[in-house]
């Protein structure tokens, strides 16, 4: 592996969260008021990279801001939480943007404007090569282009650097990247869109579905109801503990910052996932996404580590032409661990 132990590169984007409370989402052509608007730090990758640093990972971030009055803001958070930011390099233009509804429950609904996520580049990868050899995982999402991100792919092997994929936000990648991921992380939603299995259909059918795909492994977020982990010799049902949800926002990315985190020490992929569930579960309650994480200290205790499931056996098929659509929102006593999460 390469790098030392606990060091995580995160490739991925950075962006400026505009959050609004409501007490109930607008039909089309109508206008509701909500609560004030808050501007929080967020961003798919940054968030990752937060989490993994909050809980004591060495970390480095490789990604975009514009020139815009958010530039500086993210920037300065970022190293301020402990992350590394010599290649968050400016773009011309405006940075990254979120607009986020916050409903009573805690679930959110977003909007992202990409901004100068948009214009990683290949060779912008390439640049920051120095960075692949000095970390032992690097985790990457699809909020910047996929050239980017399978350019990435391709030098955390050359470097021999363990390389997580999170499948989010969903859409259709080529069999190089799935080739790449260990693990694949998805949520239900997800996992869905990319198998072409039904959203209802247990956990063990989709990641067999997912690893048959090309995927080396697979850990899908439950909600609630944990994660699901799986490789081709084994598979666990890793439970979540009991919380209050306040929101939801950002959950996903403490999750897989967590599971990167600890990917990068060795752990095995069912203890990875079963600390970062529980940074997960921590992670809804409390406002904002990168605000609401914890530290080492704050995880909630562990309950019984995993319960034995059948082993994912992989086996290539082809990929469905057509992927089923996403289903509207989940019923709010399910905090979604793997949402989109800016």
């Amino acid at each position: 592996m390469a790098g030392d132990p606990g060091t995580v590169l995160v490739v991925g984007s950075v962006n400026a969260d505009l959050v609004v409370g409501v007490d109930r989402r607008p039909g089309a052509g109508e206008t509701v008021l909500g609560s004030q608007l808050a501007t929080f730090p967020g961003g798919k990758g940054a968030n990752q990279a937060v989490a993994a640093a909050r809980l004591g990972a060495s970390v480095a971030f490789l990604g975009r801001v514009g020139t815009d009055s958010f530039a500086g803001f993210l920037r300065e958070n970022l190293r301020r939480e402990g992350v590394g930011v010599s290649q968050l390099q400016a773009e011309p233009g405006p940075s990254g943007v979120a607009l986020i509804t916050v409903d009573p429950a805690g679930d959110n609904a977003i909007i992202v404007a990409p901004g100068a996520n948009a214009s990683l580049t290949p060779a912008g990868v390439e640049q920051a090569s120095a960075l692949f050899e000095a970390s032992a995982v690097v985790t990457a999402q699809l909020e910047i282009p996929l050239e980017a991100v399978t350019a990435a792919a391709a030098l955390a092997a050359r470097a021999g650097a363990r390389f997580i994929l999170n499948l989010s936000p969903a859409r259709p990648v080529g069999d190089d990247l799935l080739a790449a991921a260990d693990p694949l992380v998805v949520n239900e939603h997800e996992a869905a869109f990319l198998a072409g299995t039904s959203e209802q259909d247990a956990p063990g059918r989709q990641a067999r579905a997912l690893l048959a795909l090309g995927a080396r492994s697979v850990v899908i977020t439950l909600g609630a109801g944990g994660a699901y982990a799986a490789d081709a010799r084994e598979a666990a049902l890793v439970p979540s503990p009991p919380v209050t949800v306040v929101d939801t926002t950002g959950a996903g990315d403490a999750f897989t910052g967590a599971l990167a985190w600890r990917l990068s020490l060795g752990d095995p992929l069912a203890a990875a996932a079963a600390l970062a569930a529980r940074v997960g579960a921590a992670a809804v309650t409390a406002r904002g996404a990168q605000g609401s994480y914890p530290t080492l200290e704050q995880v909630p205790a562990a309950r019984p580590l995993v319960t034995p499931a059948s082993p994912a056996v992989p086996g290539r098929r082809r990929r469905p032409a057509r992927p089923r659509p996403r289903r509207p929102g989940q019923p709010a006593a399910r905090h979604r661990l793997a949402g989109r999460g800016s």
